[in-house]
């Protein structure tokens, strides 16, 4: 399988946003939330539900 530009593209961005913060999962988790704040945007929140309750509404 050949390499795909776009895949490419966006790992190289993930990686130079992930660069900015150190590689600090907290920092970016919180960078995240600042610019989610700032959209302005209603965020949706469902219900945590466990595999086996997703595995039998699948049929």
């Amino acid at each position: 399988m050949g390499k795909d530009p776009i895949v490419d593209e966006v790992r190289a961005i993930r990686e130079a946003y992930a660069q900015e913060f150190h590689f600090d999962f907290q920092a970016i988790w919180q960078d995240l939330k600042e610019k989610e704040k700032k959209m302005g945007r209603k965020t949706v929140t469902l219900p945590h539900r466990k595999a086996r309750e997703i595995l039998s509404t699948k049929g």
